[in-house]
């Protein structure tokens, strides 16, 4: 029997998978965290680059002062921060003073553990980035093996990458990253020894998604094959295409004679905290999912699929879902096997939509494939179709960005920004529209604390103020009452 610990997961993929990255906000974060600092988490997987720009972007909220205020808020447990390479908020990779920028400003925020999934599952270039953690003052680094399904990514796969991470003293442990829950138990029972054989004393930690029912079952058997520590997420957090529920697998683990060294009472709060939350804000909550072989193909991870639903609303292309998710899995295999995880996955989304919209497929191809095509985010897996291939080389805009200069470095960034800017502020300016960050930084500060309970009433009265044709509302119930009055405008000057 095993001793278990768990990553709880609802503020960063949770909310990602469920609520496409816009369902938590600062207060949000701080009126739960101290009650999950007291439920004895190994880390709370808490942001993203991706997730700091949607605080700019769609909450106007300063993500450096999120991370602060919960830092703050829980000193037991360490934040994590997930990096996908060499990358901050934007797809292009940055320079390297930029990176070791970016990973300084975050560990002296609060970021006590830096999660390192790079795109290609490129061991060498997980290595070099966590050596600049650590040299930047990251505390604990722990480096992903993406699993996919692929003609390539077989169990040998995988144990060499293990291998080569394992020698690195700079990685504290490794995890299995399963975005698209696509492993199985059988296969769960040759991959995971084979990984184990390399990492020798290094732990091994395991994050999957329910997307298609499959990531429970492999929890449990995952422990009995030498994982130590699983990634979960509470409440309404869970289930659905969001990993599993904290709750339910503690149980289930106890139930099998496993150990898990949590405040029972203190995570079943958290769980009804996001429950209470979906519900208040009408949010989508995890339900369990059936199995569905089309994932198997498309690969979509639980993040994408939500973030890919809201964009095709958006655009009005909803009733093109089916098709998009078909093409993908054709356009995967003609650009060499990418891994569907960020930031491929959202190529791949691109590419798929403008191949079923268009007149022809690849007659429009996005500057962020033509990079991954020119080797701007690693080496393919192995090489592009011929005709695509063809079709990419031929295009002008190509041989525009084969042209383009090396990304900016750190000091012609701070000429451009000013030499009194914070570093903090820097990193948003060189990855994000002026303007977000301008109206971000004209906000006042964020509100510090939610109550779920309380949505209802304060949606009727955001309602109720934006009529212009009410002049008097009173609510009233036994011991409680609001008056709402609109004050009639000054009348003209010299009347």
């Amino acid at each position: 029997m095993a001793d278990i610990q768990l990553i709880e997961t609802s503020l960063r993929d949770g909310n990602q998978c469920l609520w496409a990255a816009l369902g938590i906000d600062t207060a949000k974060c701080l009126t739960i965290a101290p009650v999950m600092d007291q439920v004895g988490f190994k880390a709370i997987d808490f942001t993203t680059s991706t997730h700091m720009g949607v605080a700019v972007r769609y909450k106007r909220e300063d993500p450096w002062e999120r991370i602060r205020l919960m830092a703050e808020r829980m000193p037991r447990t360490p934040l994590q921060f997930m990096s996908t390479g060499f990358r901050f908020i934007a797809w292009e990779s940055a320079s390297p003073d930029f990176m070791a920028l970016a990973f300084r400003t975050l560990a002296r925020n609060g970021i006590r553990r830096f999660c390192l999934a790079d795109p290609m599952n490129d061991a060498d270039s997980n290595i070099a980035c966590a050596r600049m953690v650590k040299q930047e003052g990251g505390e604990y680094v722990i480096a992903a093996l993406v699993y996919t399904l692929s003609p390539i990514h077989d169990d040998a796969h995988y144990a060499e990458a293990a291998r080569k991470l394992a020698a690195s003293p700079d990685i504290d442990a490794v995890y299995i990253k399963d975005p698209g829950g696509l492993l199985t138990p059988q296969r769960a029972a040759t991959l995971i020894p084979a990984v184990k054989a390399q990492l020798g004393t290094k732990p091994l930690e395991l994050h999957s998604h329910c997307t298609i029912g499959l990531a429970e079952l492999v929890y449990l058997d995952a422990v009995k094959h030498g994982v130590s520590a699983l990634q979960c997420a509470s409440g309404s957090a869970s289930d659905g295409n969001s990993n599993p529920p904290a709750e339910r697998i503690v149980a289930n683990l106890r139930a099998l004679g496993h150990t898990v060294q949590v405040d029972s009472e203190a995570l079943a709060q958290v769980g009804r905290y996001f429950t209470r939350l979906a519900q208040a804000e009408g949010l989508p909550e995890g339900r369990p999912q059936a199995f569905d072989a089309a994932y198997l193909q498309h690969q979509l991870p639980g993040g994408t699929i939500g973030t890919m639903r809201r964009h095709l609303t958006e655009s009005r292309l909803s009733h093109l879902e089916a098709a998009v998710i078909e093409e993908l899995g054709r356009v995967r295999e003609e650009l060499g096997w990418p891994i569907v995880m960020t930031p491929f996955a959202q190529m791949l989304i691109t590419q798929a939509v403008m191949n079923v919209t268009g007149r022809e497929r690849y007659g429009v191809i996005p500057d962020e494939v033509l990079r991954y095509a020119l080797g701007r985010f690693g080496k393919p897996n192995v090489p592009i179709d011929p005709q695509v291939r063809e079709r990419i080389e031929s295009m002008p805009r190509t041989r525009e960005l084969r042209a383009e200069p090396p990304p900016a470095a750190l000091g012609e960034l701070r000429q451009r920004f000013g030499p009194h800017v914070s570093d903090e502020e820097l990193l948003l300016r060189a990855t994000m529209p002026a303007g977000q960050v301008d109206a971000m930084l004209a906000q006042p500060a964020a509100t510090r604390h939610y109550e779920p309970g309380a949505q209802p009433a304060m949606s009727l009265i955001r309602k109720l103020t934006a009529r212009r044709d009410l002049w008097h509302v009173s609510v009233q119930k036994p011991g409680f009452k609001l008056e709402l009055r609109r004050h009639a405008p000054a009348p003209p000057a010299g009347t």
